[in-house]
């Protein structure tokens, strides 16, 4: 009888032995969402990238879940962050910085920098882009899927108008100018293809920024607690958008941000404003020879940068959110962030990535994919701010307003001004 006790203790500590050795082997798990619907090129990158890690770190299971658009993926987010179930790290607008901080959903990324390695690496991202990654003296954010607006232009349409094809305009004078030369009509009146579209549905703010910066009008402040609609440069900026339409160059009402390209590349549009995000895509499927060049200037050069940061969530264990780090200093070390460049078009997130030998190659072989860098120094903050879903819905629902003719720049912008001061009344 005792053998029999002396057994199953025997037995059962090693059962307690195998299943902590069987714990401390187990992988640290880290979900992470992004930003992108099921499927696809960028999916297969994705999931390439958290292969190559897995390989290299046994000890960490990186499980990638595509949750939709950018919208549909903040409300997944925050809605599991309210369940106590967040993500441990997810790829979200940069512009929600300051909406996660309210939600206290995110931790800061300083926590984890110790080493001098580490120190390098967060020192290393290109400054416009750590303007929506840091507040408070924290950094936030982790620049990843980054962008600005840039212009693209037909050459063979130019050639068409009588426009040098290499010589795209620099002013929005000469914008105006040639969107007239290159706008055709057919017999009956109609217009068949506009000298340039700029669109206004999905990120309207965005593509406004490219002509408030322009113009020399900053949006919003540092703090995200104060906007500057009223302000009479910005005004003028949005009355020469809707002049553009007036004028007949530039489509009426409201333009589809996800057909411009496929106007681009069926030559409804000679020139559009996009995120250099769609670089591959329209490389790959515009049958003609085309250009790419920075936005034009009016009082100055420049546009907002764009796209999404990593974030890495609170209520996720401290070995997760360390896990979660390890894996977006991988992904952002400059070998990766050059070639996320080149296969998406997005912009390398740092200095070190160009000047890894793929990107330098790529760059002397397709030179538009340097544009969006080169604009980066007279590049600005995306329009962000606190309660930053209703107050940019305040600012798109006013510039849609001009756009469609319900309201003139002035008062809708007024409107929106109005509106935003409502709602950050309480984070002054």
């Amino acid at each position: 009888m005792r053998r029999i006790t002396f057994l199953r203790t025997l037995i059962a500590g090693a059962g307690v032995l195998l299943g902590a050795a069987a714990q401390a082997q187990a992988p640290t798990e880290v979900s992470f969402y992004y930003p992108v619907a099921v499927g696809g090129p960028i999916a297969k990158i994705i999931d390439g990238f958290a292969a190559d890690f897995m390989k290299e770190h046994p000890s960490i299971k990186v499980t990638p879940i595509y949750a939709g658009t950018y919208q549909e993926t903040i409300v997944k987010a925050l809605t599991a962050h309210k369940s106590g179930t967040p993500p441990v790290t997810s790829v979200l607008l940069s512009t929600d910085m300051f909406t996660l901080i309210d939600e206290d959903a995110i931790v800061p990324i300083d926590g984890f920098v110790k080493s001098a390695a580490d120190k390098a690496w967060l020192a290393g991202f290109y400054k416009a882009f750590m303007l929506n990654s840091q507040t408070g003296g924290k950094t936030w954010g982790v620049p990843f899927q980054r962008s600005t607006v840039v212009m693209y232009w037909n050459k063979q349409l130019f050639k068409e108008a009588g426009l040098d094809p290499d010589k795209p305009p620099a002013t929005w004078a000469e914008l105006k100018d040639m969107a007239g030369k290159l706008t055709k009509k057919d017999a009956a009146g109609k217009v068949t293809q506009y000298g340039v579209q700029i669109p206004s549905s999905g990120f309207p703010y965005w593509l406004f920024q490219t002509l408030t910066t322009t113009n020399d009008a900053i949006l919003a402040n540092d703090t995200g607690t104060a906007v500057r609609f009223d302000d009479p440069k910005v005004i003028e900026a949005l009355q020469f958008w809707v002049d553009l339409g007036k004028a007949g160059v530039h489509p009426q009402g409201v333009v589809e941000w996800g057909t411009t390209p496929k106007d681009f590349f069926e030559k409804k549009a000679a020139i559009i404003f996009t995120t250099t995000g769609n670089l591959t895509n329209i490389r790959k499927n515009a049958g003609f020879d085309f250009g790419v060049a920075m936005i034009p200037g009016n009082k100055r050069k420049g546009s907002p940068t764009g796209g999404g940061n990593f974030y890495v969530f609170k209520k996720s264990t401290p070995a997760q959110q360390q896990a979660a780090f390890q894996f977006i200093q991988w992904i952002t070390q400059p070998e990766r962030a050059a070639q996320w460049s080149i296969d998406t078009g997005y912009v390398a997130v740092s200095a070190a990535a160009y000047a890894t030998a793929a990107l330098k190659k790529y760059g002397s072989e397709f030179p538009p994919a340097l544009v969006a860098r080169d604009q980066l120094p007279v590049s600005v903050a995306e329009f962000s701010t606190h309660d930053n879903q209703r107050v940019t819905k305040a600012l798109n629902d006013g510039l849609q307003a001009a756009l469609t003719g319900t309201k003139s720049a002035e008062q809708a912008m007024k409107d929106a001004q109005r509106e935003a001061d409502r709602l950050l009344r309480g984070y002054k």
